[in-house]
């Protein structure tokens, strides 16, 4: 048994839900992608993607930019710096997770 904090206090709510965690790794590893993009990969619906994006939008965790192309509308999430803080901690709290439980 370990005497070190438990690593799950550092989760952040708000980056720890699933879908968000998702599409912070994907906006972290492309720096941009589209609201279709994004909706294609992660899986959702285009309502609930856009509450988990207003969510991390309102959190400073990523920024919305909506752009018209070939008279077509578009919205581009991009990472912000502190969603990028943000996500590293997170991955950070996980992993130190994963290798208490595995001692």
């Amino acid at each position: 048994m370990t005497a070190e904090p438990h690593p799950t206090p550092g989760f952040d709510e708000i980056v720890h839900q699933p879908n968000r965690l998702g599409i912070l790794v994907v906006l972290a590893e492309a720096d941009r992608a589209d609201f279709s993009y994004l909706k294609r990969l992660v899986g959702l619906t285009d309502g609930n993607l856009g509450r988990h994006l207003s969510v991390l939008e309102d959190a400073g965790l990523m920024e919305l930019r909506k752009s018209i192309e070939g008279n077509r509308p578009r919205t581009w999430a991009t990472i912000t710096r502190r969603g990028r803080k943000c996500l590293d901690a997170e991955l950070a709290a996980m992993r130190d997770l994963v290798s208490r439980f595995e001692q």
